[in-house]
């Protein structure tokens, strides 16, 4: 039987992905009389469905994450060598989404191989259009979340730096600082063997049950911010980036699927509850249940 349910979701990434980069290249600079945005839109999918394949022949999910981090790399990189005269904004935003990258990919491909696998597909992987939903996602993922700073990187006009680029570079720092504190807490907590069945509640973990999540929120963030100034037209519509990431970190993979496991796992220990029921789930200080 023919698994509609995610050829479906195949096509409408697919559809949503092709407004985006229509929208998108609007004010790009062209190769060839091809928008350049659109170019490096393609980026990302091509490299997920080429590593697709082996990946479902040997049924094995451990280069989804590392897929993710070359693509935004291969990304970046290309638009910058494309580009004419790619201005300091432009740079700046390279050299962060590529430091971003290489930290994350390395990091989340060390810890599945840690794992000897990732939870994530244990039954995806062993069905075809499932798998490929997944993967295709995963360009989507890469494209959607850096449209706004792939739209600077890309665009046609060029404008001085000033308090939205200082306001988006803050941001940036505080999200990737929030982001690799909270990792290495984390990563620390679970190497220890008297923690294997205990949850973490200690350093940025006290604050929030996903820190990590929001400060990859807040980079995004301070990504579109530095990139603001550069959109034109249609090109407003990448602005969807850090809603983009924040949607798919709360509501499809993260934060969902641990809030899930914790409560399978903890559910009746009365001290889960009460973290749960006095740590905010993503902003410190802000959302207590």
């Amino acid at each position: 039987m023919i698994a509609w349910k995610p050829i479906i979701g195949i096509l409408t990434i697919l559809v949503v992905s092709a407004i985006v980069a229509f929208a998108g290249s609007q004010g790009s600079v062209a190769i060839s009389t091809i928008p350049l945005f659109a170019i490096c839109a393609s980026v990302g999918f091509i490299l997920h469905w080429a590593v697709f394949i082996p990946s479902y022949l040997l049924q094995t999910e451990h280069y989804f994450d590392l897929t993710g981090a070359l693509s935004y790399i291969s990304t970046i990189t290309l638009a910058a060598y494309l580009h004419p005269l790619l201005d300091l904004r432009g740079l700046i935003i390279c050299v962060l989404i590529s430091i971003w990258a290489v930290r994350l990919g390395s990091f989340l491909f060390m810890r599945i191989k840690r794992a000897g696998q990732d939870r994530r597909f244990i039954e995806s992987k062993t069905r075809f259009w499932q798998f490929l939903y997944i993967w295709t996602m995963g360009g989507a993922w890469v494209f959607i979340t850096m449209a706004a700073g792939l739209a600077a990187i890309t665009s046609m006009t060029q404008r001085p730096l000033g308090i939205f680029a200082i306001a988006g570079v803050f941001l940036w720092l505080v999200g990737f600082s929030i982001e690799v504190v909270a990792d290495r807490q984390k990563t620390k907590f679970r190497q220890l063997p008297e923690n294997a069945d205990h949850f973490i509640t200690s350093g940025l973990w006290a604050y929030s049950r996903h820190p990590n999540y929001f400060g990859e929120i807040l980079l995004w963030l301070g990504i579109t911010v530095i990139a603001l100034p550069t959109l034109v037209g249609w090109q407003y519509v990448t602005l969807i980036s850090p809603i983009f990431v924040a949607l798919l970190l709360i509501k499809v993979s993260g934060v969902r699927l641990l809030e899930a496991d914790g409560k399978d796992r903890w559910g009746s220990d009365p001290n889960y509850q009460y973290y749960v029921n006095n740590t905010p789930l993503l902003v410190p200080f802000i959302g207590k249940r």
